[in-house]
């Protein structure tokens, strides 16, 4: 692998790795309408404002966030609200996932002569 694409992968890796934790994918979400401050992110995610510092600390090292103040308090934004179309594009695999697994699970019923039951969701 050359030098440079290592480097890059591995930037980007650190942006994924920051990024892969389910608070902090619920926060993100919460800035995809705008900034807020750490109070604000801390009651919607249901979670504390020291645990919540802690990953917006994360995700303001690499770069996904961005933060001014103002007065006594911190107020976050999302500075790459493009990270956001990263989770969308997981959404489609998830989805995909789900169609496979259906897939697999009408065959298991047919070869148990069983019939597949219909689920609406």
């Amino acid at each position: 692998m050359v030098d440079k694409k290592k480097f890059l992968f591995e930037k980007q890796a650190e942006i994924v790795k920051a990024v892969a934790h389910p608070l902090r994918i619920a926060i993100l979400d919460f800035l995809k309408d705008g900034e807020r401050c750490v109070c604000d992110i801390a009651e919607h995610i249901n979670s504390e404002r020291s645990n919540v510092s802690r990953h917006l600390s994360v995700m303001l090292n690499v770069g996904v966030l961005g933060c001014r103040k103002e007065g006594l308090r911190v107020i976050y934004t999302l500075k790459t609200p493009c990270i956001l179309d990263f989770f969308s594009c997981v959404t489609r695999v998830l989805k995909q996932q789900a169609k496979e697994n259906e897939r697999l699970l009408k065959t298991l019923y047919t070869l148990q002569g069983s019939k597949f039951p219909r689920v609406r969701l």
